[in-house]
């Protein structure tokens, strides 16, 4: 995956078949636009292109309504790349940009600097000033300029489309299990690893403290986690809030609990991915009350990973 920022660079390789959005999360419906993107480049010999913005244009001309992200621009670059994408090219959005109309921005950019010779858009997909490119732009464009042009079909679960606002929402609700499933993954989070009040050693669970990267955050509560530590996903246990038993916490925080694991994580930068909702924080009456709840919480997750589906489909130790 080579990386550019802005369409000048006498690197980028031509021609293209690209695709132009957001692209916040790299659901199961941006999965598909990519797989059409490689798909067709490799059918005509050219090369599978992204164009994406940064910041969220929204963050820009409404930021009031902007949406939390569910990825970092790395983050989103990287699963593009894991994708087939072969380069993508970053566009600086700010106001001066959202003024170019969408026709010119076809015709200098798409066509005269990246010698796109088919271009794919996301269904109900708008750019370029007032939102004026569409689908339908983009074909009458695409006739007079010499390019192909099509719209890439949405893709629906439970006769809902897939989409980054309803996967926000399940994550908000702490429905981690049907966000995977319109993910085509489990969501994760990754961040440094601070220090706490290592309040989970004395419980005899130690846990790494994580300052997530990421703005969006499960529903508070107990989850079973896959983190990342040295090339492996291994077993663990995540709470996600503000530990009432103690009561001295005034912000939430992520907590992972990695099973059978004993080193030293401070200042590591881990990834934690969200696989199944165990139960809801809550404040117990002692100390002795909470341990024992969370040897139950473990037990229940190494019960969740023996389980012959879980074995078959997810590599973790």
């Amino acid at each position: 995956m080579k990386l550019f920022h802005g369409t000048d660079n006498a690197e980028i390789a031509r021609p293209t078949v690209l695709t132009l959005g957001v692209f916040d999360g790299l659901h199961l419906g941006h999965q598909l636009i990519m797989k059409t993107v490689v798909d067709r480049a490799r059918a005509i010999d050219a090369v599978p292109t992204v164009i994406t913005f940064e910041p969220h244009p929204r963050a820009v001309l409404h930021p009031e309504s902007a949406p939390p992200l569910l990825q970092t621009l790395d983050q989103k670059i990287e699963a593009m790349g894991v994708l087939g994408i072969e380069q993508t090219i970053v566009i600086h959005f700010d106001k001066a940009f959202s003024q170019i109309r969408a026709e010119d921005f076809l015709r200098d950019v798409v066509v005269e600097r990246l010698h796109a010779k088919e271009v794919y858009l996301g269904r109900g997909f708008f750019f370029g000033h007032n939102r004026e490119g569409n689908i339908d732009l983009l074909r009458s464009v695409s006739s007079k300029l010499g390019f192909v042009a099509d719209e890439v079909p949405e893709v629906r679960l439970r006769g809902k489309r897939i989409g980054s606002t309803l996967i926000r929402e399940l994550l908000t609700q702490g429905r981690v299990n049907l966000a995977r499933r319109m993910l085509g993954r489990p969501y994760g989070v990754e961040g440094p690893v601070v220090r706490g009040a290592a309040r989970g050693v004395n419980l005899g669970f130690a846990t790494a403290n994580i300052q997530p990267h990421n703005r969006v955050i499960p529903r508070g509560g107990v989850y079973v986690t896959a983190t990342l530590i040295e090339g492996q996903w291994r077993r663990s246990v995540t709470n996600i809030g503000v530990r009432p038993t103690f009561g001295d916490a005034t912000e939430s925080s992520v907590e992972t609990h990695v099973m059978n694991w004993s080193g030293d994580l401070y200042g590591n930068v881990l990834r934690v991915r969200f696989l199944h909702r165990l139960r809801d924080e809550e404040k117990f009456g002692s100390i002795d009350e909470l341990k024992s709840q969370i040897a139950r919480d473990v037990e229940r997750a190494n019960r969740y990973f023996e389980s012959a589906g879980v074995k078959r489909s997810l590599a973790i130790l």
